[in-house]
């Protein structure tokens, strides 16, 4: 495996369009079929005054990122007050609305069924967080939402590198998804009867958790607590400097955030219908192995 192997490169430098026909085809198939689609001249830029909040010393120690929520526009995980939470804040929105309207110009065919979730904000270095084997992403692994099922929905994220001293971040992609479940699907052990109708009920979960839920929230698990298979499983590392965005599939990309700090991300969940080619998607790879519907 090589870069070539995992990722396509864009060459777009504006948020706002357009974007020709034929990259927006490339762009769709090369996103479904697991590729990480790279921008290397598609940069944010902070404001001016917006730069003084690019540091670790905005964060409030709790968590490892601050989280701002469309829906109700709090924002969570930071130290800051006053102005300049809410200039932090101001930030965060102005860079998810430029990711939303970024990928309608992008993949239109998803437009009309991009639901935008929460928007990150990642000012401190990924290598110096010490944490247990499950939470740790310098690990290959998957998405999936411990407290909020999905029910089949997709995981698109759009990430762009804003580190004001130049830093580059490191990430390594693995081995294609049909692989790493073919693999680990066999190992998995079931859900416990009853146990999401129980999660839902105590409002420990966002909703109940599906088949697919529980198998994805296994495979993300298991992946992270397999030593061997993170030392030895088929991967390639990617250098994303500042300066540069890329967007990519978590659900169904093996992804390991290595190294970097200051970096914005944007979710977005998308139906399984949206997809031009949904037979890639984790989901219905899932049920192929294991021969039985999982939502």
């Amino acid at each position: 495996m090589n870069a070539s192997d995992v990722m396509e490169t864009l060459t777009i430098a504006r948020w706002d369009g357009p974007v020709p026909a034929d990259w927006q085809r490339r762009a769709r198939a090369s996103l479904e079929a697991g590729r990480v689609l790279f921008f290397p001249a598609l940069a944010f830029r902070p404001a001016p005054d917006e730069r003084p909040l690019l540091s670790p010393a905005v964060l409030d120690n709790t968590r490892k990122n601050i989280s701002l929520d469309p829906s109700t526009g709090r924002l969570g995980g930071t130290s800051l007050a006053g102005s300049e939470r809410e200039r932090l804040a101001a930030m965060m929105t102005r860079f998810a609305t430029a990711a939303t309207g970024f990928l309608r110009a992008l993949a239109p065919g998803y437009a009309a069924h991009l639901e935008p979730a929460r928007t990150s904000f990642r000012p401190a270095e990924i290598d110096d967080r010490p944490t247990s084997p499950r939470q740790d992403d310098r690990r290959l692994h998957v998405d999936a939402f411990p407290t909020r099922p999905l029910q089949g929905r997709r995981i698109l994220r759009l990430f762009s590198n804003i580190a004001p001293d130049g830093t580059a971040r490191h990430w390594r992609v693995g081995e294609p998804f049909a692989d790493f479940a073919d693999a680990f699907v066999p190992r998995l052990r079931p859900a416990l009867p009853g146990s999401a109708t129980l999660l839902a009920a105590l409002g420990l979960t966002k909703g109940r958790r599906s088949a697919y839920d529980e198998m994805m929230l296994r495979l993300h698990d298991a992946a992270k607590r397999d030593g061997d298979y993170q030392s030895r499983a088929p991967q390639v590392a990617l250098e994303l400097p500042a300066g540069s965005s890329w967007l990519v599939y978590t659900d169904l990309v093996l992804h390991a955030a290595v190294r970097g700090h200051t970096a914005l991300e944007q979710t977005f969940y998308l139906p399984l219908s949206a997809m031009a080619d949904p037979e890639h998607a984790p989901l219905r790879v899932l049920e192929r192995l294991t021969g039985r519907a999982l939502v």
